[in-house]
């Protein structure tokens, strides 16, 4: 090992130390969109699920996530367009709330402990 080696691992600690603080902070804004865009595609998936299998494969699939607990009297198939489209940006503003509280508890704890 060279002293030409020396000048490049002291590069390689310069980038891990700049990762490291990145690391530290969490886009409150972008963590946020980030759940609410996943709750809008789960809500999407159960409506494609409600509308391709029907009122018995959807009740088998709930009944199998719930472990055996039975939804059969609580799923409805006949729900209105507009209430469908509702319910889609209310899980996104949920989400999106969601995700922003789990971002700043997390900087705010995380900055409160290492400072």
């Amino acid at each position: 090992m060279g002293t030409e080696a020396i000048p490049d691992m002291i590069e390689i600690k310069k980038i891990n130390l700049k990762t490291k603080k990145i690391m530290q902070h969490i886009n409150i804004k972008k963590f946020a969109l980030a759940w609410g865009v996943a709750g809008v595609v789960l809500y999407l998936g159960c409506i494609i699920l409600m509308a391709t299998v029907g009122h018995e494969g959807t009740v088998l699939f709930f009944n199998s996530l719930l472990h055996g607990l039975d939804t059969s009297t609580i799923i409805r198939m006949d729900v209105p367009w507009i209430e469908a489209l509702i319910g889609l940006v209310e899980i996104f503003i949920l989400g999106w709330l969601f995700g922003a509280l789990i971002a700043a508890v997390y900087n705010i704890s995380f900055n409160k402990k290492y400072q």
